[in-house]
C-alpha cells in the first residue's frame, strides 16, 4: 500500500476479511476524497445482479481515482453502503479481488440508498 501503513494495536480484535483496523498516513502531499461512487454505467444502465453492481461501482472508484491521478494502492480508507445485510459476504469477496491484498481500513453500513435500484454505495479516501 502506498497511500499508508495498515496498523493493528495488540490489545484490541484483529482485523478480519481483507481490512487493516487502522491506517496510519505520514508526509502526506496529497489527499483524494472520493464521493460515494454508484453502480451506474457511463450509458445510463444500472446492472441488476449485486456482483455486477459492485464490480461496476469499484470500476467507477477507479476513475475517480485515475482522475486525480492516484490508484486503488493509494486507498487508506474504504466506506461501503449496503442496502442489505444479505450483501456483505459477496461484497467483501469482490472487495478482497479487486484489491488484491491491499488492506485499508474499513466501515462497512447497512442503509437506505437514495435509489432503490442501487444495491450499494462506496465512497473512499487516497493518499500519498
Amino acid at each position: 500500500m502506498t497511500g499508508g501503513e495498515p496498523l493493528e494495536a495488540s490489545d484490541a480484535p484483529s482485523a478480519f476479511g481483507g481490512y487493516a483496523q487502522a491506517v496510519r498516513v505520514e508526509g502526506t502531499r496529497e489527499l483524494l476524497f472520493v464521493s460515494g461512487q454508484i453502480p451506474l454505467d457511463v450509458d445510463g444502465s444500472v446492472p441488476e445482479p449485486f456482483a455486477d453492481q459492485c464490480r461496476l461501482v469499484w470500476r467507477n472508484v477507479e476513475a475517480q481515482l485515475r482522475a486525480g491521478g492516484m490508484g486503488l494502492a493509494d486507498i487508506v480508507k474504504v466506506t461501503t453502503f449496503l442496502s442489505d445485510r444479505a450483501y456483505a459476504e459477496e461484497n467483501s469477496a469482490i472487495r478482497q479481488e479487486v484489491l488484491a491484498g491491499l488492506t485499508p481500513a474499513l466501515t462497512i453500513i447497512i442503509a437506505g440508498i437514495y435509489d432503490p435500484a442501487w444495491l450499494l454505495e462506496i465512497e473512499v479516501i487516497a493518499a500519498r
